[in-house]
């Protein structure tokens, strides 16, 4: 039985319930300096962007169900889906090591406030958005027999604060925890870490607490590692000050030196890949909340080094923030324009290109992207894994990939949150389901 005060409480998980929302003149202002309008991507796409405000910001979450039994996720036609693992803890990012094996980060959005601490203790956050614990480990997952199924499953590092990009290089497993990336002596083919972790980059934690995650990735030649750090805030509510290294792409050397902005103005970018044959550097990134249904869509970049995105300024492109107006003129005219709009609130985290050969050919080079899931949207987007083919180097419309994470209808039930997505050896798809507590395999059907 919900507790008497339990819709009071779930009010804290909307994070800006404190705030006092926009009066209506300020709405009609911001409609009057953005109206709707189509604007065009750098890759020639056409997108509807309406009026800030023109449609009543909500929370909607939906009801995590357990998984029926027999029942999986749906792929298209010639694809097969299979349960990889089970029984997890927040399975959140997934790393593919040299030797093939699966390493996965579990963990989860723990409560910070005594209001949300409450909400987590009493399980009252129906999406499974926020715990009353995170894992805070890597498990291995090793296949043996290459059968499809893992047949070792060990801990491959534990007592970790938060941790979810993972990396190995050389002599080194690197793991980013929320508050710092750590260094490892590294074995190939181990399967549990026994040595010190060294402390090679301290990294800003806590504010906007949904925004922990840091990942990792290497430069092509081992130089240099880029690592993702989300924003403390919405659009920065909180003050400049807590944005310091921030809602940018740093990059670093191998032993932590070095440190440099590679990017900014990015509200929170999860997923970082090299696209195959181009070397550039593309990422995903969440936008922010509480402009309406339709505002702001999470995209798909291309990164340029140096290059400033907007947050939180202004919005896709050189759109200007209502709630940041005419603070950062100079900032506004620089903002780059994304490639790809996915969709408002769709949550886009995961990120995989396919440089295998086993799926059809129309998936080679493409990217496979997780989207764990509105909650600030009066009908759900996002839980799915959705595909962006590429032609010639150049991105096309995103398509449904993976679904049936939603139970549909009229329901408010799922039964999982896609994020992480890694392709395996064999070139079938690996997808993490964090709310599902699982790990999803797609493959050609035989």
């Amino acid at each position: 039985m919900m507790p008497k005060n339990a819709p009071l409480l779930l009010a804290g998980l909307g994070l800006l319930a404190a705030c006092t929302g926009p009066s209506k003149q300020e709405k009609q202002e911001a409609a009057a300096n953005t109206p709707a309008q189509i604007v065009t991507t750098p890759m020639a796409d056409s997108v509807y962007l309406p009026a800030p405000y023109a449609t009543k910001s909500v929370s909607n979450r939906v009801n995590i169900q357990p998984w029926p039994a027999g029942k999986t996720p749906v792929a298209p036609a010639g694809f097969t889906v299979a349960e990889y693992a089970g029984q997890l803890d927040g399975p959140r990012w997934l790393y593919v090591a040299p030797n093939g094996d699966v390493l996965v980060a579990e963990a989860s959005t723990i409560a910070m406030s005594v209001p949300l601490k409450i909400v987590a203790a009493l399980k009252l956050d129906k999406s499974r958005s926020l715990r009353d614990h995170s894992a805070n480990r890597i498990t291995l997952l090793r296949d043996t027999n290459h059968d499809g199924v893992p047949d070792v499953r060990t801990t491959f590092l534990a007592n970790l604060n938060q941790p979810f990009g993972m990396l190995i290089m050389g002599n080194y497993f690197y793991v980013a925890n929320t508050d710092g990336v750590l260094r490892f002596p590294y074995q190939p083919g181990a399967t549990k870490i026994t040595g010190t972790g060294q402390r090679i980059m301290g990294l800003p934690q806590g504010g906007y607490n949904n925004h922990w995650t840091r990942n990792l990735l290497a430069a092509p030649d081992g130089s240099k590692i880029y690592v993702t750090v989300g924003s403390a805030s919405n659009v920065q509510e909180h003050g400049a000050e807590e944005e310091v290294r921030r809602a940018n792409i740093l990059q670093i050397n191998p032993d932590g030196t070095g440190e440099k902005v590679f990017a900014s103005g990015l509200r929170n970018p999860i997923g970082l890949q090299w696209q195959p044959g181009t070397g550039k550097l593309w990422a995903v990134v969440n936008e922010r909340d509480e402009l309406g249904d339709e505002l702001v869509p999470d995209y798909f970049t291309s990164i340029q080094e140096g290059g400033f995105y907007g947050w939180p300024y202004s919005y896709f492109g050189q759109n200007e923030e209502p709630r940041r107006k005419n603070e950062r003129p100079d900032l506004v005219k620089k903002a780059l324009m994304p490639d790809v709009a996915l969709g408002a609130h769709v949550a886009a985290l995961g990120l995989a290109f396919y440089d295998k050969d086993a799926f059809p050919a129309r998936y080679h080079n493409g990217a496979f992207i997780g989207e764990h899931g509105s909650w600030n949207r009066k009908h759900y987007s996002g839980y799915k894994v959705v595909f962006v083919p590429f032609d010639n180097g150049r991105p096309g419309q995103p398509e449904d990939f993976l679904t049936g994470f939603l139970a549909g209808g009229d329901s408010g039930d799922a039964y999982g949150r896609p994020v992480g997505v890694a392709t395996l050896p064999d070139g079938s798809l690996l997808v993490a389901d964090d709310a599902g507590d699982k790990i999803w395999r797609v493959r050609v059907a035989n």
